[in-house]
């Protein structure tokens, strides 16, 4: 499996909604977990308000039916209630893979 591609999301909680975000985020595990074409999905948090994800895909159209999926349905339904501002999405290429078991 090859990874190529992937996103990176930037998410800023609204003052006092920053433990909504978390919550979020480790529940959307369960739904990138029912997304075969992404094998590649970290929730992390940069600052007590802001917060990340990244993932990697091995095709751009695995990427893009990550953006059409539930995960990304379900983190645009609550813009407005828990974020200062729309999500910034980055596309990113990835370059090189390291992945073993900790």
């Amino acid at each position: 499996m090859a990874l190529k591609c992937g996103l990176f999301v930037r998410l800023e909680a609204k003052p006092g909604k920053e433990r909504a975000v978390k919550d979020f985020l480790v529940s959307g595990l369960d739904l990138t977990n029912q997304e075969a074409g992404t094998p590649v999905w970290f929730a992390l948090q940069l600052s007590p308000t802001t917060f990340g994800v990244f993932d990697a895909f091995t095709s751009e159209e695995d990427r893009q039916a990550h953006l059409a999926g539930n995960m990304a349905k379900a983190l645009m339904s609550r813009v407005e209630e828990m974020l200062a501002k729309p999500p910034s999405v980055e596309p990113v290429d990835v370059l090189a893979v390291k992945n073993q078991s900790a």
